[in-house]
């Protein structure tokens, strides 16, 4: 749980509430698309199973690495944060024994649902809290998330951060896909300088977004200083987008040594 001042908890809710209000929209407009911004798959664009296959091309060399650096958690449970329409999920599903998506956007779930090929072992829940309070202390043993938090207010997405650990078990691996930094394009120079209404204004009003999308920056730096009981194993740029240099990070939380494996 969170420890700060009311005015900050406060801020905090607010800033909560924002989020929840526009990817409500979203996932109720244009779900697929909020998940995977294409110019082209606008207007309903996506097709389900090429949506799907997006997922596998991201997660399944995601698990290839775990394998790679020896990290891979010897337990089946795994929390997908921010796991929107599912795209995630159904992929992790293919290696885990259980996944639990969590969003906070009711429609997404919704869509989620619908496009769940697991059999039965992923759970969506909906989340409307700055905390992950629904789940109790080591009840997963992988966190995955990947192009969310950098939608979020930085102080919710740091927040976020330091509940991964509480609900990763020890020997745990958390995979973080976050920006580090925005590239000397004009866009990113747009996102780092520009203030952010006049920013959401122009992603309502000039691109036609249903709602805006927030961006943020999360430095490696910062990550270590959020998990003190984590090793960062591997940091991996990959791509994000043309405008901001992302990196995947594997962060293994102290205790004892996670055995390979995991179910196939």
């Amino acid at each position: 749980m969170f420890r700060r001042g009311r005015d900050t908890v406060e801020v905090m809710s607010v800033g909560l509430e924002q989020v929840r209000r526009d990817w409500t929209r979203l996932g109720s407009a244009e779900p697929l698309w909020a998940v995977c911004v294409d110019p082209d798959k606008r207007d309903g664009g996506w097709d389900d199973d090429e949506f799907l296959a997006s997922g596998r091309a991201e997660v399944d060399p995601a698990v290839a690495r775990l394998d790679e650096l020896g990290i891979r958690p010897g337990g089946g449970r795994v929390l997908d944060f921010g796991c929107g329409a599912g795209r995630l999920s159904n992929a992790l599903a293919a290696h885990f024994d259980e996944v639990v998506g969590v969003d906070i956007s009711a429609p997404m779930l919704e869509e989620a649902r619908r496009l769940d090929r697991s059999g039965g072992r992923i759970a969506f829940t909906l989340n409307e809290r700055a905390d992950l309070s629904l789940f109790g202390d080591d009840s997963f043993d992988l966190v995955y998330t990947d192009l969310v938090l950098q939608h979020l207010p930085t102080a919710l997405a740091e927040g976020y951060v330091r509940e991964f650990a509480r609900v990763l078990r020890p020997g745990g691996v958390m995979v973080l896909g976050v920006p580090e930094t925005e590239r000397r394009t004009f866009k990113g120079m747009v996102f780092r300088y520009a203030p952010w209404p006049l920013v959401a204004l122009a992603q309502r009003v000039v691109l036609r977004y249903p709602a805006p999308m927030r961006m943020h920056t999360l430095r490696t730096g910062r990550i270590a200083e959020l998990v003190p009981g984590g090793r960062i194993a591997a940091s991996d740029e990959y791509w994000g987008g043309d405008h901001w240099r992302h990196l995947r990070h594997f962060v293994v939380l102290d205790g004892a040594a996670p055995a390979g494996g995991g179910s196939a």
